[in-house]
């Protein structure tokens, strides 16, 4: 009979749980969770009292451009992971150009443009046609030309396209030969009959014979020797007919002594300097030995004594002639020159 209950007890306690359970999960629905969802349901009819937080996250944009530069930033990275990437960590790299090919490309895309170029109409008297109306189109090709020209390293391709718009610029325009003819001879007359600048180094009086310091205004190259600006040149002077003739035979140029032959004109365009004081001294000199040689001791007795009386005079009429004769031209430190020189077949300006 103990049995019996104890058994009877033990199904009774054993499912005893399963009808417990859930009546408790029932009792907490309906008196926790279902007046939760009421309350939810009355704060939702009315007034919405919870408002958004007014900072951005990190990762949300905070205006138009922002999403903008998320989505460039998305699209790099979708490129980091495409195939082309891939393939160059890889170390397949695509097929590229050469920026030769490139350049020299371009270049005759413009070439073939410029010549391609319809010319406008000119109506006749208007200002255009009183102007030169090649000079656009060479100034276009001229500048395509020195644009080719900018690459410093030799290249044959270039020369050759170089040559070939010179050739079709001269066939075009005839007139940029003759043009280019006229240049050269000016140029060669010039460079003919020019003249070096040089100044008077120092403030000094000279007289026959002195020694006069010239520097040079220009570089000039000379004998095939190059004088820069600056370079002091010597030459010995002579007196004669108003003007100081000064002549340059010798240049020293460091331990070297270059042969030369350079003659000093004036601003006037007349060989020498002029001097007015020559006139004077020889007028001077003149007068003097007109009044030393009219002192005769003809009618005197010619004893012993006035031999030497005689021979005395003389002597003090060479000296005091020579003394009158001994002319001073004054120089000014500053004073411009130019040099011409004779050699002009191996003259060349710097």
């Amino acid at each position: 009979m103990n049995t019996k209950q104890k058994v009877t007890k033990r199904k009774i306690l054993l499912f005893l749980p399963l009808i417990v359970f859930p009546l408790l999960g029932l009792g907490y629905y309906l008196f926790f969770i279902r007046d939760a969802e009421k309350e939810k349901q009355l704060v939702k009819k009315g007034i919405n009292r919870d408002l958004p937080d007014a900072a951005f996250t990190r990762e949300q944009p905070q205006d138009k451009y922002g999403y903008y530069q998320q989505s460039d930033r998305d699209s790099v990275k979708i490129k980091d992971y495409g195939l082309q990437s891939v393939a160059g960590r890889l170390g397949f790299k695509g097929i590229q150009e050469d920026p030769q090919t490139i350049a020299i490309t371009q270049k005759l895309s413009l070439l073939d443009r410029e010549l391609n170029r319809k010319e406008e109409p000119l109506v006749l008297g208007s200002p255009k046609m009183q102007q030169d109306p090649l000079k656009g189109d060479v100034d276009r090709l001229e500048g395509l030309m020195k644009s080719m020209q900018e690459n410093k390293t030799a290249d044959p391709e270039m020369e050759q396209l170089n040559g070939m718009l010179q050739g079709i610029l001269d066939i075009q325009h005839p007139g940029r030969v003759q043009q280019r003819l006229e240049q050269t001879k000016s140029l060669k007359s010039d460079s003919l009959f020019r003249a070096i600048p040089a100044i008077i180094a120092n403030h000094q009086k000279v007289v026959q014979g002195a020694t006069i310091k010239l520097v040079l205004q220009d570089s000039v190259t000379l004998a095939g020797q190059l004088f820069f600006k600056g370079h002091s040149i010597y030459g010995i002077c002579q007196l004669m007919n108003q003007r100081l003739l000064l002549n340059i035979k010798n240049i020293r140029l460091g331990t070297s002594i270059v042969p030369v032959d350079l003659t000093v004109y004036s601003l006037d365009g007349m060989e020498g300097i002029n001097a007015p004081e020559v006139v004077f001294g020889d007028a001077v000199s003149g007068g003097t030995d007109n009044a030393l040689q009219s002192m005769q001791f003809l009618n005197i007795d010619q004893s012993i004594g006035l031999q030497a009386a005689g021979a005395g005079i003389n002597t003090a009429k060479n000296l005091f002639s020579k003394k009158v004769r001994r002319i001073k031209v004054k120089l000014e430190a500053g004073q411009p020159v130019l040099l011409r020189n004779n050699k002009s077949n191996q003259q060349n300006f710097n």
